[in-house]
């Protein structure tokens, strides 16, 4: 199935648009692929924040060795604008996380993240060679993690504030390289049973990557403000970071 994308509203930051367009496209070549269901209310949601108009759009898929794929972008009034995606495994399956967010306003791009994120102790061996297959780019301006984002990145995670256009390109090129290392490992992997001690520390591990990403009080703190603290809680828990089901 070939992912359709949601009308993009004019205005949109190039940098947010060209990673939208790469993930959509990585997807692609996943096997199996399939819409992932999801609550009418969670997929597309309008609001106000601060007097300014609040729009979420939300595309979910899930495919053979991925539980779920997840693209959200947001946009505020006509400033913040936000692209938000995670790849989470299937615990059976030896994966990454794949995450990757972008943060952009009127000034240019305040923030942007990618990695693959570790369920186990650490990275495969191969993938991190294949990882480290392309250049790091000299970026300019490299940003601290969040104290909760230390227990889940990998020592490969890029987090940084791009410097001009330059910056924002190379950006683009490392995502659609850690896009490529990722859909090579899922179209190679092979699935574990649930008893293996492997796949219940995957399970353990993506537990914890949620548990982590949800002590980022900011999100909390937008959403709600924007629409009330149980619908915020609804979002984060069911939508954005929902944890994996229990091994059967």
């Amino acid at each position: 199935m070939q992912p359709k994308p949601l009308v993009q509203p004019p205005g949109q930051h190039p940098l947010v648009h060209a990673l939208a367009a790469s993930i959509r496209s990585a997807w692609a070549g996943l096997p199996g692929l399939e819409i992932l269901s999801c609550d009418e209310d969670l997929r597309f949601i309008q609001g106000q924040l601060d007097g300014e108009g609040l729009s979420i759009g939300n595309e979910l898929f899930r495919c053979v060795g991925l539980r779920k794929l997840h693209l959200e972008v947001a946009r505020l009034g006509n400033g913040l604008q936000i692209l938000h995606s995670v790849w989470f495994p299937d615990p059976h399956y030896d994966l990454p996380i794949f995450g990757a967010d972008i943060v952009a306003g009127p000034a240019g791009v305040s923030a942007a993240i990618v990695d693959l994120s570790p369920t186990s102790d650490a990275l495969p061996q191969e993938l991190l060679n294949r990882l480290e297959a392309k250049p790091w780019p000299p970026f300019r301006q490299v940003r601290d993690l969040p104290a909760w984002g230390s227990a889940i990145f990998s020592s490969k995670v890029c987090f940084i504030r791009p410097d001009g256009a330059e910056d924002e390109s190379a950006f683009q090129d490392l995502v659609s390289h850690y896009l490529q290392v990722m859909v090579t490992s899922v179209i190679e992997a092979t699935p574990e049973p649930s008893t293996a001690l492997t796949t219940v520390r995957r399970y353990e591990g993506q537990l914890n990557y949620c548990l982590q990403q949800k002590r980022n009080d900011k999100t909390r703190r937008v959403l709600e403000k924007a629409f009330d603290s149980a619908w915020a809680d609804r979002y984060i828990e069911m939508l954005l970071f929902d944890n994996p089901p229990e091994l059967q």
